[in-house]
Parts: structure tokens; sequence; C-alpha cells
């Protein structure tokens, strides 16, 4: 079967509409068996990109049913109290500590992307990649800026500090970089391209172009000043 006659269903697009219109226990064990076959049609995708990205990359992810998230709402801290995620969503781990950033894809009517790179960078991590930016935001700014980015991402996104970060002047040259506290990659895709046979292909291409920018924070992130590996 090649990977082009693996595509999403307008069937899981329509179970996760339902699904948000009967968001409570009764109905969904009610539809349990649609549920579980709309998942099977996601987990066959997840497992078909799974194998196309490890073409190109190290994948530590075992197969597209590990990959995928549950359903089932942690319900415990939130405010809102529905027992459901209205979407399907996975997730693909680089392989080795050497290999850093992560990849996501995220299906939902209306909201459907893929993205990738660094949800919550721990402190180090964090205080490593700006003093880098810091000493020559050069070789960042020009993935950035590349074509294949700006064509497949537009632009970095994530949550930043309003000012600047301690221990950064708010002047510097660099600080609109130095801001960021995530770093993420993110490609939206409409309903209509998502159920396209060419969203396997499409999503892959953006995992791909995801790499200059995972490979110039996995050097900064295992690589001490003088070159050597941690």
């Amino acid at each position: 079967m090649s990977h082009q006659s693996i595509s999403i269903p307008a069937s899981s697009l329509d179970f996760l509409e339902l699904l948000k219109e009967n968001n409570n226990r009764d109905w969904f064990n009610a539809n349990k068996e649609d549920f579980l076959q709309q998942q099977t049609y996601i987990e066959n995708f997840a497992g078909t990109l799974l194998n196309e990205l490890s073409k190109h990359d190290l994948i530590e992810t075992q197969s597209g049913k590990k990959s995928l998230h549950r359903i089932y709402r942690d319900t415990r801290f939130s405010k809102e109290k529905i027992p459901y995620k209205t979407n399907w969503s996975g997730s693909f781990s680089r392989a080795t500590k050497q290999l850093r950033g992560g990849y996501y894809f995220h299906i939902q009517p209306g909201n459907s992307f893929v993205a990738g790179g660094f949800m919550e960078p721990n402190a180090e991590d964090l205080k490593r990649v700006r003093d880098d930016i810091s000493f020559d935001a050069g070789p960042l700014r020009k993935i950035l800026k590349s074509k294949s980015f700006v064509e497949t991402f537009g632009k970095l996104r994530g949550e930043q500090v309003k000012t600047a970060p301690k221990g950064f002047a708010s002047s510097h040259e660099a600080i609109e970089l130095l801001r960021f506290k995530q770093f993420l990659l993110i490609k939206n895709f409409t309903d209509n391209e998502v159920l396209s046979p060419l969203f396997l292909e499409n999503a892959n291409h953006a995992f791909k172009n995801m790499r200059p920018f995972f490979n110039y924070m996995s050097e900064v992130l295992t690589v001490d000043s003088d070159g050597i590996g941690f």
C-alpha cells in the first residue's frame, strides 16, 4: 500500500463534531465502536507518517498507536470538566540525547496543524539558547529567514516575556529572539487539506523543514563552547 493511499476519512472529523456536541460519558459509551473505528484510521495515518518521518530522522517512537494521545481529558485541575478531548493528536520523539526537538500532529475541525520544537524548555536549556543568541543571533536569524522556513511556518511562535529576560538588556539587538520562553514551529491545515490524499506528504514535508532549526538547537544544547559534546 502506498503512503499516498493513507488519508484521514471525513468520518474521523465528523466523529469529533458529534463528540463536541455530546461530550458526556453516556453518549461516548453508546458510540464506543465508532470511536474505535475512527481511532484505527488515525493510528494507520500516524503509523505511515512515522514511517515517512523515519526515512529522514532518527525517531524513538515505535508505532503509530504509541504516538497517539489519549482522548480522555485529565479534569482534576481543569475548570472545564468535559471528559473528552475534541481532537485527535499524537507526537513523535527523536532518538538519543543529541537530537533535540519533537514532532506533534493535531487534527480537529477548523483547527488542524502539525508542530514541532520546544514547548517547555528547562531553565538550563533556555539559558544556554539565550546565551547563544546573545553572543551571535546570525545563525538562528538565517534559519528563520530562509525560504523553506517562511513558506512553511511563517515565523517562530511561542510564549515570550514582556520586556527582557533576567540578565539581558531590553536594548539588546536580538531582544525579539531573547524574549522567547517557548520555541514552536506550526503549520496550519484547513479541513479540506486534512482530508486530501496529500495531507500525509505535506505533514511529513513540514516536519522535514523543521530540521535546520532542530539542528541548530541540538548543537547549542549538546555541545560546549569548545565544540565538545556533553
